[in-house]
Parts: structure tokens; sequence; C-alpha cells
């Protein structure tokens, strides 16, 4: 079934205990903190339902993320799918329903591995996975601790009961990106624990309005803008980040997919496809945000009437540059797809590939925002507050008058120029930079696992190569 936005909207009035400045809020959906990015993912479900993109998005009713890809084709009919929600948002709503539903499809591909001596959750893995499909749900998770080392056991996610019908949750887990405008969350943990970490070494998934889980938001970005003129971005697309807390939280066993099992727990992201498959969203999605930043730079170098002097030329080129890297990750990581469990379990991106990416990403996009920083110069600093500035009968032709620019009225300027700003110096700005920094994890982290993604092997043997090709005695041309 691929439900409507509307749907998606009437099943987020469920009395979820979402929390924003010391207050509880009500409804998502027509909260200022949250209603437009609220709409705006029930816009991509219209996308998927009814559109003319709904042939790109769909398989066999349901959506594409969810399917299984046996084949380099499936890869790319899926990535297609991304670009088109990414498109959507311009890059800036990165955990979309189909991030969990990529996961997913990850873990149904090798559901054998949640079969353990402490727990068998196979079975649960395939329900997961069919229920989210068939109902279009979104899931979102949380499986980064609040802290870690010594002394932060008590704060972590564990079983504090076990019951015939289930087990009952005590703890947090952080940085649920989506969470509160999720149908699900799945809560787990991705980071290493101590071999006799058990208590803590579970995963699971509720639905977001199950008694005693409370989602505590950031500072909402949406309910600080002031129109979507203003804030064009910031005002529709904040997707939120809520720290998840449970306290005896009950979950029916059948929604338990890992338990008491250090092994499973990790591996359940690292050795399915479920990673992968993350980057596979995120990376596409990441192509088109710095495809979204490149052409904003050039629409402002136009309307300054700098686009063809050399050194704007150079900049362009070199955020055009960048885009293309993004590009050729993904398909690299497509071409260089790998079987899953002997190809039982159908293809998945290249593992050595997709885990560069994460390297270039972080990198790359303080970068380009500088790059496109650079090129609106001074140009942002002079704006009116308020885009009512513009409509008030007395100081709408003072502002028509100084801030147009050759063949650019006015309006068109300011309202280039705060799009601009909001993509690129706001706060919100801010938060996007930092978090494509550590969208993919620590630096420490996944520099070190690049080195297990392969290819070193290759890379050393070409040099051992060259150095037992020669040796001492020999002429030049011996």
């Amino acid at each position: 079934m691929i439900r409507s936005g509307r749907h998606y909207l009437d099943a987020l009035r469920d009395g979820r205990e979402v929390w924003l400045d010391g207050e509880r809020v009500k409804d998502v959906t027509s909260h200022p903190a949250f209603r437009n990015t609220a709409a705006s993912i029930a816009g991509l479900y219209d996308l998927a339902r009814d559109s003319a993109h709904s042939s790109v998005l769909t398989s066999d009713g349901v959506h594409r993320a969810y399917v299984v890809p046996r084949t380099q084709a499936d890869l790319v009919a899926r990535r297609a799918a991304y670009k088109v929600w990414a498109e959507a948002s311009y890059g800036f709503l990165g955990r979309t329903p189909d991030y969990m539903a990529s996961g997913a499809a990850g873990f149904a591909a090798l559901p054998g591995l949640f079969t353990t001596d402490s727990f068998d959750g196979a079975d649960n893995v395939l329900a997961y996975h069919r229920r989210l499909a068939e109902n279009d749900l979104y899931c979102a998770f949380t499986i980064t601790n609040p802290r870690s080392g010594t002394g932060s056991e008590d704060l972590l996610v564990k079983a504090v009961a076990e019951r015939d019908d289930g087990i009952v949750v005590s703890g947090a887990k952080t940085i649920g990106s989506g969470a509160v405008f999720s149908d699900e969350v799945i809560v787990g943990t991705i980071e290493p624990l101590a071999p006799d970490a058990v208590d803590q070494a579970l995963c699971f998934s509720v639905r977001t309005d199950t008694p005693g889980l409370k989602l505590v938001s950031r500072t909402s970005y949406e309910a600080q803008a002031r129109s979507t003129f203003d804030n064009p971005l910031s005002s529709r697309f904040d997707e939120n980040d809520a720290l998840l807390v449970c306290e005896d939280v009950f979950v029916p066993w059948e929604r338990v997919l890992t338990y008491r099992n250090v092994a499973a727990t990790a591996a359940m992201w690292w050795q399915t496809p479920a990673y992968l498959n993350f980057v596979h969203q995120a990376a596409t999605r990441f192509w088109t945000k710095l495809e979204f930043l490149t052409g904003l730079a050039i629409l402002v170098t136009r309307s300054n009437g700098t686009h063809e002097l050399p050194a704007v030329t150079q900049a362009v080129g070199r955020l055009l540059g960048m885009v293309a890297q993004a590009k050729a990750f993904v398909l690299a990581a497509e071409a260089d797809h790998e079987p899953v469990n002997g190809g039982a379990g159908g293809v998945m991106p290249g593992r050595e590939i997709s885990y560069a990416q994460r390297i270039m990403a972080g990198e790359l996009y303080p970068r380009a925002v500088q790059e496109a920083k650079g090129l609106l110069g001074g140009s942002v600093f002079q704006l009116p507050a308020s885009g009512d500035d513009l409509l008030h009968p007395e100081l709408g032709p003072v502002v028509e008058r100084y801030l147009r620019a050759p063949g650019t009225p006015a309006k068109d300027r300011v309202k280039l120029l705060k799009l601009a700003w909001d993509a690129l110096g706001s706060e919100f700005a801010a938060r996007h930079e930092q978090y494509e920094r550590f969208y993919h994890g620590a630096p420490h982290v996944y520099l070190t696992m690049q080195t297990w993604a392969g290819g070193a092997e290759n890379s050393e043997r070409l040099a051992q190569a060259c150095l037992d090709g020669y040796d001492l005695g020999g002429g030049v041309g011996t």
C-alpha cells in the first residue's frame, strides 16, 4: 500500500509524547515547530502515491526502497527513487522514510544473521520489513548512545524486566533525526559494546506513541523562521533531532530483533547490507544537495553580474567538480556491487567505495559551503529583516530602488539572497554543515573502517611488485 500524505498526517495525531521548550507538544501536524516539515514529508508520500514520479518511486505496490535488489539495474532503479525524494527537499531532509526502508531491506536480505544462541529474531526481522513495506510506514532510528565509557551503563537502553509476552526497557538514545515525524522508531546500537555488555545488547522497533517513550526535541529552526519567503529551507525542511528516552517501555517479543547478544547487535548493521543501503541513499541525497548549492551559487553570480569574471568561473568550476565527484561515488558503488550471501540475498552497493564516500562527503561539504559563500560576498549582509518590508507602502519603494540589481527587481534579488543565506549562513545551515561532517559517524571511526573495507592488499602488492623488480648491482635499464 502506498499511502497518501493525508493518511500519513492523520497517523501522527496519536498522542505521542514530544517535548519542546519545556512543554509537551499536543500535535506535531499543527504545532508551529513541526507542521511545515510534517507537510513536506506528507508531500513525499503524495509523490509516491499519485504523481508523474509514482512509477519511479514504487514497485509492486511498495516504495522501491523496500525492494531487495537482485541486480545492478535494481540498484540503479532504487537510486532513481532516492533522487526524486532528495530533490523534493533539495537534499535538506536527510532521514526521509526511504532511509530506514532501505535498512529494513538490508536486514531482510540476510535474516539468518538474527538467529543466535540467545534469541532467534529471523522471523521478526522479516515481519518487521513486511510491516513497514505493506503499510508504507516511516521508521526512524536511534542507535547512538548518549555517552560512552565507564559509568555510562545506567544511561543506555537495556531490558529491566522480562515477561512472557515481551520485555520492559529503560534508558536513552540520541540523535533521533526525524523521530518526531515517524510511525515507528528502531532502537539499537551501532557503536561497539564490550563483550560482557549483554544487558545493553538488544535492538527493537516500537510505535512512536508507545507509553513511556519520550522524544525531547532540540531547538526548532522551523519555529524560529519568520516566513517561507525569509527562511525558505528552515521553515519547511527542518527534520529535527530528538533525544529518545524509554521509561519502562514495554516491547512485545515479536518486535525484538536482537537480544542479549553483543555480536549480532552490531553485525545487523555491518554484516547485512543495511549500512551500505544507508550510504546509497545518503550518497544520492548528498549529490543532490551539492547540485542545489552549486545551482544557487550560479544564480547569485548571475544576479550580481559577476558570472563571467575569471575568478568566479573558476570557483563555479570547482563546485561543479565537487558535484561530479559526489555523483561518481554513487555510480561507482552501484557498478562495484557485491553479492549478499552468495547471491541468495541479492546484491548490495560496493563496500570499499561506499565506505570511501563517507570520507569524501564529510570533508567535501565544508569546502563546498565555503566556496559558495565566497561567491555571495557581502550581498547577504544588508537584506531587509522581513519580506514584509517589500510590501510596505512607504518602505517598499525605497527597498526596490536601492536593493535591485541590473535586470533583477529587488524582490527577486532579496528572495534569492535569503534562500542563499538560509542554505549557507544561518543557524539551520550551520547545523547542516556539522551534520554532513558527522553524518556517517566520527572521522576516527570511518577512517579506520576504510582499512577494513579492502583495497589495502592491492595497493601493497603493487608497491611490493615495484620493489621486487630491481636490486643492488643493476644498471639503468637492467
